[in-house]
């Protein structure tokens, strides 16, 4: 699942008209697994897989918004995140779009990691994506924080660490990301 490539000259001159459901990665798609490192270690949500089928079938996209500080604070390397990714990837029978991340450490807050909204403004730009059409699924406050500061409605799940954020102001809360696709899809038709 490589990063999406940003498109030549930046803007586009076609209006957005897609939309997707943003998903953090560790803790929302697979079980948490701090700084992980290895293809070993993923173990994607029961049924999630299934469940990005479905979204694709009713015409969603399916994009990772993931901060994955461990690469900047050496314990990874951006090829071990790939061998990650590809693994959940596979686990998830392919139903990923598009993933961006970004690696910076915490201590030196960009514009690109959540809670800011710099990989969901390339991933908007990238995928001609209408923000106020799309949703954000997370597991921590700073995921809602991000989905709502970028215009799209929110869910929080109660796996990883939703549990010590479920009073962060989330559309929804749910049990895990298979609840939030159906409410998304309930919320559809």
């Amino acid at each position: 699942m490589p990063e999406s490539p940003r498109k030549a000259g930046g803007q586009d001159d076609h209006p957005p008209i897609a939309r997707a459901v943003f998903f953090d990665r560790d803790g929302t798609l697979m079980h948490e697994e701090d700084y992980c490192s290895e293809p070993a270690r993923v173990r994607a949500i029961p049924g999630a897989g299934e469940a990005l089928a479905s979204l694709r079938h009713h015409g969603w996209l399916n994009i990772i918004i993931t901060n994955q500080s461990g690469i900047g604070r050496g314990y990874f390397t951006g090829s071990d995140y790939e061998a990650v990714n590809a693994e959940l990837s596979r686990q998830l029978g392919g139903g990923i779009d598009a993933a961006y991340h970004c690696a910076d450490h915490p201590d030196i807050p960009t514009p690109r990691r959540k809670p800011g909204t710099g990989m969901i403004e390339e991933a908007i730009r990238d995928h001609q994506i209408d923000p106020k059409r799309s949703w954000f699924i997370g597991d921590k406050d700073i995921d809602i924080a991000s989905g709502r500061a970028a215009g799209c409605r929110t869910i929080l799940v109660l796996t990883g660490y939703g549990e010590k954020h479920r009073n962060c102001g989330a559309d929804f809360v749910v049990p895990d990301v298979t609840a939030a696709i159906s409410t998304i899809l309930a919320d559809d038709s």
